[in-house]
């Protein structure tokens, strides 16, 4: 199945959508350190391969993989800065033949892979030495909190979110399932952290604007769901919804779940 977001322009949202501060953050909090070997699986722009990159400096090397050549020749004209490699890599088959590494990251991708996120961990999990870190990031609830939004917008993404997960693999919930990938695969030092990731009040920035808009326009244009409560469709449907969010008394938010583990010596 085609991963849900795949368009010409997913590169440039997922650069301009990352916020270096907070990798950084997350990273440091899961124990990246100098002189770390690292894979950032599902790299795709680039640009947290070369956060992490620094982070390991000096001494450190970072690998970014993922699925798509079109990103990977995004991020090797944007950051293939010394030290950092970039390789194309389904992360669902085998990645027999990589070398091994110290700190293995994952962000923002598990949610995109309902049906098989946990054979995906399982998998990854071969590239992480012995006491090595694994550390996973990712959304729960995620697209669904609003405030100040009509009964039937509300109910209108609630039943797209729902056929997404029937008929795309999505997965809305995943972050609250982190936890448990690493337990039932025998990780040890487990840690979690819960923060805001979408944090929309006030006046709309260009960032959010941006993002949001080019959700709607690439998931609308792959799925056929009816948008029955509106009588214009999707047209009508996506109007509603931008005057809800370019209203600065809106309110938006999605927990952002981090959880890092230690791949067991023995």
């Amino acid at each position: 199945m085609e991963y849900l977001m795949e368009n010409e322009e997913e590169a440039f949202r997922l650069d301009i959508k990352t916020n270096s501060r907070v990798v950084e953050q997350q990273a440091l909090w899961a124990g990246i350190k100098p002189g770390m070997h690292v894979a950032d699986m599902c790299c795709g722009s680039g640009k947290v391969t070369s956060i992490l990159h620094k982070l390991v400096q000096p001494g450190g090397v970072a690998i970014g993989f993922d699925g798509s050549e079109k990103r990977i020749e995004y991020a090797k004209e944007r950051y293939n800065d010394k030290g950092i490699t970039f390789r194309r890599r389904d992360i669902r088959k085998s990645l027999g033949g990589e070398e091994m590494f110290d700190f293995v990251w994952m962000r923002f991708a598990l949610e995109y892979y309902l049906s098989s996120s946990f054979d995906i961990v399982k998998n990854v999990t071969k590239l992480i030495k012995p006491g090595g870190i694994l550390c996973l990031v990712d959304l729960d609830h995620n697209c669904l909190s609003h405030f100040g939004i009509s009964p039937r917008l509300e109910r209108t993404i609630f039943a797209v979110i729902k056929y997404l997960e029937e008929n795309a693999d999505f997965d809305p919930y995943v972050g609250r399932k982190l936890y448990s990938f690493l337990y039932d695969l025998g990780y040890q030092d487990i840690n979690m952290d819960v923060t805001a990731h979408h944090l929309i009040f006030g006046e709309l920035n260009d960032i959010d604007a941006y993002n949001w808009t080019k959700k709607f326009e690439v998931i609308s244009k792959k799925v056929n769901f009816n948008f029955e409560e509106y009588d214009g469709g999707y047209e009508e449907f996506l109007g509603e919804f931008n005057r809800f969010f370019i209203d600065p008394r809106r309110f938006t938010y999605t927990p952002v779940i981090c959880c890092r583990g230690r791949k067991p010596v023995a």
